[in-house]
């Protein structure tokens, strides 16, 4: 635990430059001496009395934040300063005020040169649905028929082995107005792809499985696996012609064995909703199958509607 000195002590600290001041006037000084000495004193006690304030303040107000990163686990982190730049590696979001985006470790106006975003800058209440799908285990037809129910669209981040083993989910996705977007063929870590020839055939390939699956070209949308990325591989996608999407609102949801509960999932995803979000949650996820119609039900409640990733898009100037 840090030590954070408390007003009591600072008071102190005044207190003992009254009694250096009486110990002062006591002596036999010159008024011309005493009147320097006192004023020297003065300066010094102030000064420290100030920076121990500041440090108070300072300790106070950059506590730790609840802090999701965009890996395989949630974490307590501190808050990240506002970038205009970027963090390359992991996604990671910093949730300070409900009702309101959270602070990512690259800014909007940062992930735009590169047709990148995580969030819509708006006070619309409006919501972007998107579903990470590594593999299939049973949950995405109730995710669909909740999103049937609701009309709302979503863009599902697909994997090459979700393609291969559940072809009529997807031309499922595609019949009812959805997404499909590229989360690359194998899921690796892309930040770690450094030529363009290794990062173009994660894509292509994918793209080629799609068309060949539905008969349509893929959406030019791309998420990162994992949120793991670097400056390097945001220009060679935009030189793909994709556009990369994060998020700004998710939970700890992909553990198969270890599924939060519906008032745990409640608990993060009511609060931490915003206008112009982007929401990523797993089709893996049996409490997302089973809680997305009272979700959508809630958010509906709060004022909220749901729009295409690709109304985000031409919103864009």
């Amino acid at each position: 635990m840090r030590h954070v000195p408390s007003f009591r002590r600072l008071f102190l600290h005044n207190r003992l430059f009254y009694r250096l001041k009486t110990q002062i006037v006591s002596l036999p000084f010159p008024k011309t001496l005493l009147r320097k000495s006192l004023a020297t004193a003065g300066l010094f006690l102030f000064a420290f009395f100030m920076g121990n304030l500041a440090a108070y303040g300072v300790t106070y107000f950059s506590g730790p934040r609840d802090h999701i990163p965009a890996g395989s686990s949630q974490t307590i982190s501190p808050q990240p300063p506002l970038l205009s730049a970027s963090n390359e590696g992991n996604w990671g979001l910093s949730f300070q005020q409900e009702g309101k985006p959270p602070v990512a470790n690259a800014s909007m106006d940062y992930l735009k040169q590169f047709n990148a975003y995580y969030a819509q800058d708006t006070d619309e209440k409006i919501l972007y649905l998107t579903f990470d799908a590594g593999y299939e285990n049973g949950n995405t037809e109730a995710i669909l028929d909740a999103l049937k129910k609701h009309g709302a669209p979503a863009t599902f981040f697909l994997v090459g082995n979700y393609l291969e083993t559940s072809p009529e989910l997807v031309k499922r996705m595609v019949a009812e107005g959805h997404n499909v977007g590229n989360h690359t063929f194998h899921h690796p870590d892309m930040s770690k792809i450094a030529t363009k020839e290794s990062f173009e055939k994660e894509l292509t390939d994918l793209e080629n499985l799609f068309q060949q699956t539905t008969g349509q070209q893929m959406k030019k949308y791309y998420r990162p696996p994992q949120g793991k990325y670097s400056e390097a591989n945001l220009q060679m996608a935009k030189d793909m012609g994709y556009k990369t999407f994060f998020w700004s609102l998710a939970y700890v949801d992909w553990y198969e064995d270890k599924q939060p509960t519906k008032e745990e999932a409640f608990g993060k995803l009511l609060t931490r909703v915003h206008p112009g979000a982007i929401i990523l949650l797993h089709s893996t996820s049996k409490t997302n199958g089973q809680i997305l119609d009272e979700l959508l039900t809630k958010w509906e409640e709060m004022g909220y509607c749901f729009a295409s990733l690709d109304d985000l898009v031409s919103r864009q100037p």
